[in-house]
């Protein structure tokens, strides 16, 4: 009790937590390997420490540092949901930092958050709030309060009453004012100076100093005197104010560390010494949220595993606890810091690599390489123009029509006319986007020019460096990755994945299946040659993932090309046997396909089927329709000979159990019916009974099928949601097209989530449910087999 002190129990877990694994992190002493030691008869004075190589695990861990963890939210994809934090779980990432100091350790992880937040810069999170409601905004548990919480103090709200509202230790709310607080004289500064280079010029060793050791980054302290962050990083280092970098030991310094797993700090003398071995840099993937996972993660770790190797020194920058990456052992040197520019730069002057891989982290990595190049930093494998020459769409464009190659019509706009003007142009439906979105961040397929209108009303962020991006929509195409490796000369194909939800399903969400299953092998041809032509026309070196769209025309669009890692490539390797994370860093790092002596494999004989996991269940409201903006939180893989059951693997993997019969709902939009009624057939072969809202039901009648109609919700009691609640549908299939049409049926679909009945809003996934659902009557799914046995077939 934080009045009395008084303690209850409230819950004891025999086994490994969360907690277990950022306890492992934070101290260096590793948890879940002492405890599999101990399960099979080991004692703990038997167990020696890996890092002191001196003393027992018998020692309890003694820190000299301050570590801070801070959860990442996804709340802005759905929009929703309720932001209120609570017993339920609901981050889907965190970071973690190290300092000397609660404050130094506190900014740190604000810069490794990923939000474009380099301090308390939270004056967003108060806008239009007088006192009483920024109190009531401490008062509730959002990830937002840390920030409102600052603000509150900086307006000269009492620490006192801020703790009344938030429940916040005042001790802790000391430490966040004496940052505020400084923020302040840095501001007032700024304002008595002659300009930004004067205000930074009047600060001494000691005042810049002192800031370094409460955590202000270059960032932060740039914006609070108005300078550039080139600027204040030149007048610190004209100071001769550099990071110092220390090692996590798990005993205060008293025995000597022997895995090189460090911080920076501006505290004490550097306990990193560098080698004179070749070395490489990794950079991380930082705090995992929906868009960048451990699929990049992944990536990292088999790149420090094939470079060590080959010999190198490998060296990873990460802040994300939850991952191999930052496993003390995973890379020779492990530095546990924010990946931005001021800390990797650090780094990189302290141990001087050979060069730093930039494009196995998703996209954190690539959003700071141009700058580190500039700055003469060593970027290895693909060029930073060459990536950017991918991502800027008017550049890949050009270079696309360049090749003779086809991608779907497309316009940018800078305002709402404009945005109207384009739609007109390209025609309807459309694909709408921000630019520089991560996970298909508010992207949207439209059907008006109504749509368009209320799209830009909603307050997307538009200028004109911030264009949105309209592309013509392809309708009912199937979409298609392909994952290629190259050299910089030769180019493999490392997999062909067709996507089982059609276009306009992100694809981090959509099912896929490698090989593909429904395309021509001319068509799979055709992408091949056009992934290689791509991959040597911008002189890849390394992976890169490549997106196509196929109508039904069969004419092959090109949608985007990444020059990097892809959410794909942990797939694509347990699918195919080939490790082709590892062959790409050797790639990067200098050596040939033909040395590695790596071959392309194409999957004969069985099939690989990869589904999405969703968190629905955790927000309450949040419609389960799928479409280009990522929702999924991880992903699940079904291995079989057939594509049904390699499919209804993926579905009880991801919690999805499907029904062996009972009665199915159908509601389809019109370009679907034409579809329909083999489907129903097909269930009710399976002694299916069918039900239908009233267009799809008469629909059936007329191709002959029976079905019986149920209301709609707003045609009254009793109507379908009455009927899921009441446990009397088996399998939901829903496919709306609109927005209108999507907001009319979204009730079914949260109730279906809530009732955890089997849902499908796409007719690709609904047959291959069909055709699973056969597979689980006559239970033909359940052969085991390895799958070293497959990949030798």
């Amino acid at each position: 009790h934080p009045e009395t002190g008084r303690i209850i129990v409230i819950e004891m877990n025999p086994r490994v937590s969360r907690s277990s694994a950022l306890a492992s992190k934070a101290t260096g002493f590793p948890i879940a390997k002492f405890a599999a030691k101990l399960a099979v008869g080991y004692t703990l004075d038997e167990i020696r420490n890996d890092i002191t190589r001196e003393t027992p695990a018998c020692f309890e861990p003694s820190i000299d540092y301050v570590v801070v963890k801070i959860p990442r939210f996804n709340f802005e994809k759905f929009p929703l949901a309720d932001a209120t934090l609570g017993t339920q779980m609901k981050s889907v990432g965190e970071v973690l930092s190290f300092g000397r100091t609660f404050k130094e350790a506190m900014q740190k992880a604000i810069a490794s958050m990923e939000l474009g937040s380099f301090g308390f810069d939270g004056a967003k999170h108060v806008q239009g709030m007088g006192t009483t409601e920024i109190l009531d905004a401490c008062a509730r548990p959002t990830p937002q309060r840390l920030w409102q919480t600052a603000e509150a103090l900086r307006l000269g709200i009492p620490v006192r009453d801020v703790h009344k509202a938030s429940r916040i230790d005042t001790w802790f709310l000391d430490q966040i004012k004496e940052i505020v607080d400084e923020e302040e004289r840095l501001k007032k500064l700024a304002t008595e100076s002659d300009g930004p280079l004067a205000a930074l010029a009047s600060m001494d060793g000691e005042h810049v100093l002192d800031l370094k050791r409460q955590g202000f980054t270059d960032r932060r302290i740039a914006a609070l005197t108005g300078a550039t962050e080139d600027q204040v990083r030149a007048r610190r280092r004209q100071l001769g104010i550099r990071p110092s970098f220390k090692s996590v030991d798990t005993c205060a310094g008293e025995f000597a560390a022997f895995t090189p797993y460090m911080y920076s700090t501006y505290d004490a003398a550097s306990e990193s010494r560098p080698t004179d071995r070749r070395k490489i840099v990794i950079l991380g993937a930082g705090p995992n949220r929906i868009g960048q996972g451990i699929e990049f993660d992944y990536c990292c770790v088999h790149a420090s595993m094939a470079l060590r190797a080959d010999g190198f020194e490998t060296i990873m920058i990460n802040c994300n606890p939850e991952t191999v990456s930052t496993d003390y052992d995973t890379s020779d040197r492990l530095y546990f810091e924010p990946l931005t520019v001021e800390s990797v730069l650090a780094i990189v002057e302290h141990e001087r690599p050979e060069g730093v891989i930039v494009q196995l982290g998703g996209q954190t990595p690539l959003k700071i390489a141009s700058e580190l190049a500039s700055l003469g930093v060593a970027i290895i494998g693909t060029s930073v123009d060459s990536i950017d020459c991918a991502e800027d769409r008017e550049r890949f464009s050009h270079l696309v029509s360049k090749l003779k190659l086809t991608q779907p019509p497309f316009a940018t706009a800078r305002s709402t006319e404009e945005a109207v003007e384009a739609a007109r142009k390209i025609g309807f439906p459309l694909m709408i986007r921000p630019s520089f979105v991560l996970g298909g961040r508010a992207m949207r397929v439209l059907y008006s020019e109504e749509e368009v209108r209320t799209y830009m009303r909603e307050g997307v962020e538009v200028s004109h460096e911030r264009p949105v991006l309209l592309d013509r929509f392809l309708e009912d195409a199937i979409e298609v990755d392909v994952d290629t490796v190259s050299d910089g000369r030769d180019v493999l194909i490392a997999g062909v994945m067709e996507h089982i939800e059609p276009a306009g399903i992100h694809s981090g969400d959509s099912s896929c299946c490698l090989p593909p299953q429904t395309l021509d092998a001319a068509v799979v041809e055709e992408m091949r040659r056009q992934a290689i032509l791509l991959a040597r026309e911008l002189r890849v070196v390394g992976l890169m993932n490549v997106q196509f769209a196929v109508p039904k025309s069969g004419e092959v669009y090109i949608l985007e090309a990444n020059p990097r890692a892809s959410r794909t490539v942990p797939f694509v390797s347990k699918a195919t046997g080939v490790p082709w994370a590892k062959v790409a860093s050797r790639v990067m790092a200098g050596s040939t396909l033909a040395a590695i002596g790596v071959k392309e494999v194409v999957p004969r004989g069985y099939v690989s089927v990869k589904a999405s996991v969703f968190p629905f269940s955790r927000f309450a409201g949040v419609d389960t329709v799928l479409g280009p903006e990522m929702k999924s939180t991880g992903e699940v893989m079904g291995l079989q000979r057939s594509f049904g059951g390699a499919f209804v693997k993926s579905q009880f993997a991801s919690n999805i159990f499907l029904p062996g019969g009972g009665t199915a709902f159908l509601s389809v939009k019109n370009g679907d019916k034409d579809q329909l009624p083999e489907v129903a057939r097909q269930l009710q072969r399976l002694r299916f009974k069918l039900v239908a809202t009233d267009g799809t039901a008469k629909f059936l009648r007329e191709s002959g099928i029976e079905v019986e109609r149920i209301n709609k919700v707003r045609e009254g009691s009793p109507h379908i949601v009455d009927a899921l609640r009441g446990r009397q549908i088996d399998l939901v299939i829903n496919t709306p097209e609109g927005w209108r049409p999507a907001m009319d049926s979204k009730s079914i679909r949260l109730v279906a989530n809530e009732m955890r009945v089997p849902t499908y809003t796409t007719m690709a996934a609904t047959r291959a449910a069909v055709e699973a659902i056969e597979l689980v009557r006559n239970n033909q799914f359940l052969s085991v087999q390895a799958l070293q046995e497959y990949l030798r077939d």
